[in-house]
């Protein structure tokens, strides 16, 4: 799976390593571009996976807002419901493409 925004690649990992949930793809750290987040401010709590972080992306000089978010420490029901520990992996927002590259 890939995750591109304006031609560039956010993550991109294979099927084995992403977590699904929800609908989200959720990359794991170490396939994320994380040269291009930085923190964002904007709060969330999801009532079964736990605090939240967003993160806004620097493409070709401009930010852009909340491009995706992860779960830095989600709740333990949260991780044994998902079946797989999914802490800081990153899912991106719908104005994000996110999709199969072969």
């Amino acid at each position: 799976m890939r995750a591109t925004i304006q031609g560039r690649v956010l993550a991109e990992a294979s099927d084995d390593e992403i977590v699904m949930i929800e609908g989200n793809v959720y990359f794991p750290p170490g396939t994320v571009a994380q040269e291009l987040l930085s923190e964002s401010e904007t709060p969330y709590t999801c009532p079964w996976k736990g605090r939240s972080q967003y993160f806004n992306a620097v493409i070709d000089g401009k930010v852009v807002d909340d491009v995706g978010w992860s779960y830095p420490a989600p709740l333990a029901s949260a991780v044994k419901r998902v079946g797989r520990d999914f802490s800081k992996f990153v899912a991106f927002s719908p104005f994000v493409t996110v999709d199969s590259h072969g």
